[in-house]
């Protein structure tokens, strides 16, 4: 199956539809969604981007953003739907993040995730992800996962 990556506004009905399955995703892993507050603007290019995964038939299947974050960029929302998975989308999710963040002039990505979603925490320690310290809404959280990755100009995507 083909699939097309493309930047699409976090404001756009199609991005938010994805986010609350994101949001439904949290709540029935962790009982909860992400309470990290999120502008649609922070997503806005050149200080961050959202992009979506489309199949053939153009429905949208995956999605995934960064915004600014001091220096750094923030990676959030790197989702999949189940009817979509294990075809390695969110690694090109992952990268196609990391390339936006890059070509913005960042240097590193980071990101928060959890216990509850460890083929995530897996897939992140497979693409080069690493420990850094804890930061943002859930930086105090108990369980809490915060990792990032030096970017650099060899992501192919």
């Amino acid at each position: 199956m083909q699939f097309t990556l493309s930047r699409t506004p976090y404001s756009s009905p199609v991005a938010r539809a994805l986010c609350d399955e994101v949001q439904a995703e949290y709540v029935a892993r962790y009982g909860a969604g992400d309470m990290t507050e999120l502008a649609d603007a922070e997503f806005d290019p050149p200080n961050g981007d959202f992009i979506v995964v489309y199949d053939e038939s153009g429905t949208a299947v995956g999605c995934g953003g960064w915004r600014s974050h001091g220096e750094d960029a923030e990676m959030k929302r790197v989702f999949v739907r189940a009817s979509a998975r294990r075809q390695g989308l969110a690694k090109r999710i992952v990268a196609a993040v990391e390339a936006s963040a890059a070509a913005a002039g960042r240097k590193r990505l980071i990101l928060e995730t959890g216990p509850m979603q460890p083929e995530a925490v897996a897939m992140y320690a497979l693409l080069g992800y690493t420990p850094v310290p804890a930061f943002g809404y859930y930086s105090e959280a108990d369980g809490s996962i915060h990792l990032g990755k030096e970017l650099g100009s060899d992501n192919p995507y």
